[in-house]
């Protein structure tokens, strides 16, 4: 039984960082991979940061390249989301996801950062405010 749980959203201002983590529990195999996906008001989920937890490697969304990075601490289970230089639209909800058997080496990663439809696990949420 695979679970997701997140911690560490809140009310910050523009500009300010954030840290996210995503404890996870279940698997019996590390050829997993773990998302953040970003959820702003009306909008559709978008993959943030995703990590590869067999090699580690990571992908970005553009708009978050530079000021947000996505770490694992294999000891913890736990996969981190470091948001820095925050921008009001990246207010609302940040979802911790799974997408299983995502092997190293191939592109599996990214596709699925970037098609949220693709992951099979998902946490409860995060709720994020950026607000002057």
């Amino acid at each position: 039984h695979v679970e997701l749980v997140e911690s560490g959203g809140g009310l910050v201002q523009p500009g300010s960082s954030l840290r996210l983590s995503c404890a996870v529990s279940g698997f019996t195999h590390d050829d997993y991979a773990i998302g953040w996906f970003h959820q702003g008001p009306g909008k559709e989920r978008e993959g943030v940061a995703c990590i590869a937890i067999s090699d580690g490697n990571t992908y970005y969304s553009e708009s978050v390249k530079g000021r947000f990075t996505i770490t694992r601490d294999s000891a913890k289970n736990t996969v981190y989301l470091q948001m820095n230089d925050l921008r009001p639209e990246e207010r609302e909800v940040y979802d911790c996801g799974a997408e299983s058997w995502v092997l190293a080496g191939t592109s599996q990663m990214k596709l699925g950062c970037q098609r949220p439809h693709l992951y099979d696990y998902w946490g409860q949420g995060t709720q994020d405010t950026v607000s002057s």
